[in-house]
């Protein structure tokens, strides 16, 4: 394999492979002289019914006053690079604790002046939220608001625990505030889903609840009212309906509590970048040994210091066998900065073996 050949390309097609999990938010630009308002009609008449008194309207009621929704001021440099104001963008986020501390997606806070979002509470009211730390590759972001003293957070479920065809309910800001608190229900379609094998963190929750701009940030919760995932992300392509993804709330919570303690993620590093057989076959490259092909080191990272080099393929790490990117990032994830794993890996068509002390990598 001529591998310099094809290096240059193949480690453009990795960089230009982002976080692909980003929902979008609602966005408003320049004034509109038409908008539609939704008026919400809370009147009961009679005592609802235990034939209407469905799961979807406990799990709304118990879950519902947790879900905000958060705008966010957009500004954009013009010709001159001076910064202008361009817009509001609009999403979701969901209260989990006592303490104000909000979970939503990056990519809705992403750009917020002075770190500053304004959060829109269940009862009605605004308030100021901060953005105390963001992870773009996971696509997560922590808001913290002084809690008010109705707060109701919501009750944080165990997504591991999910079995495919169980219901599934989403609530959040569709096309922004005018649609807020929205409740839409469905059932999870599928678990460990791959959407994006080169920027994808964690596996993420397939649900056909529906989910749309606005909803990004919000909470989709299961019949008993509990939060197992947060929304962020929706297929949008004509001929494809039903296909939403929210990343499972074990997996966002080990984000948001290093977010909340530290201020940003602290995770382990390995320090390499690689491609599986099927991005490399894109871009004209095959490769002997199973794993994962190397396509570039940080020269003082972890796996350079203990002897791996660019052509290598990573088959195994502690004996668990690598195909997939995915793969990889759960082993290394699973692990803490300082641990030592073994990596079992080909080079010059050889199996070998090493161990490599992990290095720590922290989010911008």
């Amino acid at each position: 394999m001529n591998f310099s050949k094809y290096k240059k390309s193949i480690i453009a097609c990795v960089l230009a492979l982002g976080i692909g999990v980003g929902g979008g938010y609602y966005f408003f630009g320049n004034p509109v002289t038409h908008q539609t308002t939704v008026k919400e009609q809370t009147k009961q008449t009679k005592p609802i019914t235990d034939t209407r008194n469905t799961y979807v309207v406990q799990a709304a009621k118990e879950s519902g006053p947790a879900v905000v929704g958060i705008t966010t001021q957009v500004f954009q440099k013009d010709i001159f690079n001076r910064t202008i104001y361009a817009g509001e963008g609009v999403g979701s986020g969901v209260l989990i604790d006592n303490d104000g501390h909000i979970v939503t997606n990056n990519h809705v806070v992403a750009g917020a002046k002075n770190g500053e979002v304004t959060v829109s509470l269940s009862n009605g009211s605004t308030v100021t939220g901060t953005v105390i730390g963001t992870d773009a590759q996971t696509d997560l972001a922590v808001v913290k608001i002084d809690p008010p003293k109705d707060i109701q957070p919501i009750k944080i479920g165990d997504s591991d625990s999910l079995q495919v065809g169980e219901p599934a309910i989403a609530i959040g800001n569709p096309l922004g505030l005018e649609f807020k608190g929205s409740v839409t229900s469905g059932v999870i379609s599928a678990l460990a889903r791959t959407i994006d094998d080169q920027g994808q963190r964690f596996p993420l929750i397939q649900t056909d609840a529906a989910i749309n701009p606005g909803n990004s940030g919000g909470a989709l919760i299961n019949a008993d009212g509990e939060l197992i995932g947060i929304n962020s992300s929706k297929i949008s392509k004509e001929g494809v309906e039903g296909m939403g993804f929210a990343i499972p709330i074990n997996s966002a919570m080990t984000v948001v509590d290093s977010i909340i303690k530290n201020g940003k993620v602290v995770r382990p590093y390995i320090g390499v970048w690689v491609v599986d057989r099927q991005t490399a076959a894109r871009n004209n490259v095959s490769y002997e040994g199973e794993g994962l092909l190397i396509v570039q080191l940080d020269a003082n990272g972890p796996a350079a210091q203990a002897g791996l080099v660019e052509g290598d393929t990573i088959a195994q790490v502690d004996g668990k066998d690598i195909s997939t990117l995915l793969e990889l990032k759960e082993q290394i994830d699973a692990k803490s900065p300082g641990d030592t794993v073994l990596v079992s890996y080909t080079h010059n068509g050889k199996m070998k073996s090493t161990k490599l002390k992990l290095g720590q990598a922290t989010s911008k």
